[in-house]
């Protein structure tokens, strides 16, 4: 027994009244009782997935992220689903293997599943991606980036850099190369730096040099090996926590001691940081703090409630054993 139209004939009710009761409404106390226990009875299961399609205005909020194996996607589809759960709200999740034109294709295609919202997981949004969005004609909430004109919650990555910045001045390092990625990513390829380098900006004595990665693991290995034979700084500061463990297992094989041969940075949080022997310094960023924000704004622009175009979730430095000291000694 799988539709509501067998509920109804072992009721001996019409479908309707079933619908009825399934969404809420009124029905009378002998039939509400009888409907139940049938229910209950073969462990009926309503399919809220086809009756949101059903309905004009569903409870499914679509999201796009750019890949499914990342800490930071990951804590924040959890603080997502969490609270659109708790909203009686269903999540659906699309990614786009960072993939552009294939992030722009989803757009339409849960468009076309009558989403009542989207929640946008991207590196950079392009005209395309606004095409897309005015013909869908649904709300936008971005995370992790901001555009004038969308919805966004976003880290304050300009100051997460300015913080590591005078953190790893205040170690005494002067030496320092930056590894970061690309400048399409403004959030992680522009703030971060920007912020770092302003922080930098403010002693005399520096010297930076910038180098990029992607944001790959096994590409940050191959990345910081090139650094390393460039140029031997006294610390590497990474845009993620990921390429600094791709420098980290560089620095191993270059048999480089970390942190006394070498002072290594990230940022992100992410629990392995933790756990890894130096243990890792880095700015902790609320994911799941991002997705719940996030999942709020999009329930509020849906239900066509007032919500701020911009949203920004405050960051830490968290210092371990990965950073030499090297105040009062010569380099």
């Amino acid at each position: 027994m799988k539709t509501i139209i067998d509920i109804a004939r072992a009721a001996g009710v019409a479908k309707s009244t079933v619908s009825r009761y399934l969404n809420g409404g009124s029905v009378s106390e002998e039939t509400r009782e009888k409907i139940e226990r049938i229910i209950k009875q073969h462990n009926y299961v309503p399919n809220t997935f086809a009756q949101s399609l059903k309905a004009k205005k569903t409870s499914i909020i679509g999201t796009i992220v750019p890949r499914l194996d990342s800490f930071a996607v990951s804590q924040t589809l959890m603080g997502i689903d969490e609270e659109l759960r708790e909203r009686q709200y269903q999540l659906l999740i699309s990614s786009a293997n960072q993939d552009m034109n294939r992030e722009i294709e989803e757009i339409y295609a849960l468009a076309r599943q009558k989403i009542s919202g989207l929640l946008l997981l991207a590196a950079q949004i392009t005209e395309q991606h606004l095409k897309a969005i005015r013909e869908c004609r649904i709300p936008v909430v971005m995370i992790g980036q901001q555009h004038s004109l969308l919805h966004s919650v976003v880290h304050d990555d300009f100051h997460a850099g300015y913080m590591m910045g005078r953190h790893i001045l205040n170690k005494g390092h002067r030496r320092i190369a930056y590894l970061g990625v690309t400048e399409q990513d403004i959030a992680v390829g522009v703030m971060r730096k920007e912020g770092f380098r302003k922080a930098l900006d403010e002693y005399k004595d520096c010297e930076v040099r910038y180098y990029e990665s992607s944001f790959r693991m096994n590409e940050a290995v191959a990345a910081a090996e090139r650094l390393l034979e460039d140029w031997m700084p006294t610390i590497i500061v990474c845009a993620t926590d990921n390429i600094a463990l791709g420098v980290m297992k560089a620095a191993f094989l270059k048999q480089i001691p970390v942190p006394s041969g070498l002072s290594v940075t990230g940022f992100g949080g992410y629990d392995v940081t933790e756990i890894i022997h130096p243990a890792l310094t880095t700015v902790k960023y609320h994911y799941k703090r991002a997705g719940k924000l996030a999942a709020e704004n999009i329930i509020s622009l849906v239900n066509r409630e007032p919500v701020e175009m911009v949203t920004v979730l405050n960051c830490e430095i968290v210092g371990r054993e990965s950073v030499d000291n090297l105040q009062g000694r010569i380099i």
